[in-house]
C-alpha cells in the first residue's frame, strides 16, 4: 500500500492517521491479465490504482473496432471518467492487460474521504484536472500530428510499455491499423 501513499504524498500531505483511515476505505484485489473490471454500457463506481501491472480503458465502435483511450500502468490511476462523474452508464471497458494488484476507491468512499479528509477533495480535484488536460493534448495530438509524431508522444509518455503490450494496441492507442503500424515502424527503423 506504500505505492498509492507515494503517489497521493506528491499532491497532499495525509498524517499517519489520515493515512490509515485513507487506507480503509479502499480494496486491494489481484486481477488476471484479460479480465475486464469495468463494462461499457454500465455505471463506474470505482476508481482503480494500479499497483502492479497494466491496465487499458477502449471503447468498442458500431464497426467492433476497438479504440484504446489510454494505459495505466504501476503509480497510475484510471477510471471511466464520464460514467464516474456523471454516474450515467459510460462507453469505456477497463481490462486488466497483465496480471495486476489493484487497489479499489469506490465513488461512495470517496465522497466520504471528502468529508472524512477534507484535503482528499483536492487530491482527486487535482488528478480529474490532470485528467482532462492530458485527454484534451490527445484529442489536439490526434487532429495535429501524423502518426509518426503520435506514437514519439506515446514513447515518451508510456516508456518501456511498449515492449509490454500488442503491436496492435499501440496501433490502436495511436489511432492507425496494425498494418499501417507495422509499416511506419519498420520505415522508423530505417532511419
Amino acid at each position: 500500500m506504500n505505492s498509492i501513499l507515494e503517489n497521493i504524498a506528491k499532491l497532499i500531505s495525509l498524517t499517519p492517521e489520515e493515512e490509515v483511515l485513507f487506507l480503509s476505505r479502499t480494496e486491494v484485489r489481484n486481477f488476471k491479465a484479460k479480465t475486464i473490471i469495468h463494462n461499457s454500457g454500465t455505471i463506474c463506481k470505482n476508481s482503480y490504482f494500479v499497483n502492479t501491472g497494466i491496465l487499458r480503458s477502449f471503447n468498442i465502435n458500431d464497426n467492433i473496432v476497438e479504440h484504446i483511450m489510454s494505459f495505466a500502468c504501476a503509480g497510475w490511476w484510471i477510471s471511466d471518467m464520464y460514467s464516474l462523474l456523471s454516474q450515467k452508464p459510460g462507453n469505456l471497458f477497463i481490462e486488466v492487460l497483465e496480471d495486476a494488484e489493484i487497489v479499489i476507491l469506490s465513488k461512495k468512499n470517496q465522497e466520504i474521504l471528502y468529508r472524512e479528509i477534507p484535503k482528499t477533495e483536492r487530491l482527486f480535484r487535482i488528478l480529474i484536472e490532470n485528467s482532462l488536460v492530458a485527454n484534451q493534448e490527445r484529442l489536439m495530438d490526434n487532429l495535429s500530428l501524423s502518426a509518426e509524431e503520435r506514437f514519439e508522444k506515446f514513447q515518451k509518455k508510456y516508456g518501456d510499455l511498449q515492449h509490454k503490450i500488442l503491436q496492435k494496441q499501440i496501433a490502436s492507442y495511436i489511432g492507425v491499423t496494425p498494418e499501417f503500424f507495422s509499416k511506419m515502424k519498420s520505415r522508423l527503423l530505417r532511419k
